[in-house]
């Protein structure tokens, strides 16, 4: 796939080397081609271009940006047309866009496309980066009412190595997966358990 990712910081940054290592095309959206943090991350299938211009040439578009930027940044994105958005943000301490509770609300008002999800928001840069623990490979999380959006979100999922991506159910539970992603981070820099900490939805037989 082609896709743009906008925002290169540690989510977005290690989005950017798993799906290139997994084979898809990924152009980088900046403000300033000459001066953005992630120049390290270029090479034969990582590009980079000014926002509307990485938008133009991809299917799909993740956004990791932090939140408080969120609908600035949707703005930015010009015609996304039938294009697909994956929402990779949370508002964290208060820190998002002004009258909206969630960041994937914020980009439905601000975008055409109605293809807008909610993934890779539910745990830390780190298990993007390996999602493979001594007990097999955690799980993620995708929701959103469009059904292409979530089997892209699946897909991408798969390709940088979560064992699932489960459906968490329409553009009515953005607000339960950015609690969830709260708790992961409580967890993990609150209550001292650490960044290597994952999950894992568990079926009994």
């Amino acid at each position: 796939m082609f896709i743009a990712i906008i925002g290169t910081g540690n989510v977005g940054g290690v989005l950017a080397k798993k799906l290139a290592g997994a084979g898809h095309s990924i152009c980088l959206g900046v403000r300033d081609i000459e001066n953005f943090k992630g120049k390290d991350l270029l090479n034969k299938n990582i590009s980079v271009q000014l926002v509307r211009e990485a938008v133009a040439v991809s299917e799909v578009i993740i956004l990791a940006t932090p939140a408080k930027f969120t609908i600035e940044v949707t703005r930015s994105l010009g015609d996304t047309g039938e294009k697909i958005i994956i929402d990779a943000m949370n508002i964290v301490r208060g820190q998002g866009p002004d009258g909206f509770t969630t960041t994937t609300s914020a980009i439905l008002a601000n975008t055409s496309t109605r293809n807008v999800v909610k993934c890779f928001n539910v745990t830390g840069y780190n298990n993007m980066e390996n999602p493979v623990y001594e007990e097999g490979a955690i799980d993620n999380f995708v929701a959103g009412d469009s059904e292409k959006g979530i089997q892209v979100a699946k897909i991408l999922s798969r390709d940088i190595g979560f064992a699932n991506c489960y459906e968490i159910g329409g553009n009515d539970t953005f607000f339960l997966m950015e609690q969830y992603a709260l708790f992961w981070i409580n967890l993990a820099l609150f209550q001292g358990y650490g960044r290597e900490i994952g999950f894992k939805l568990l079926k009994r037989k």
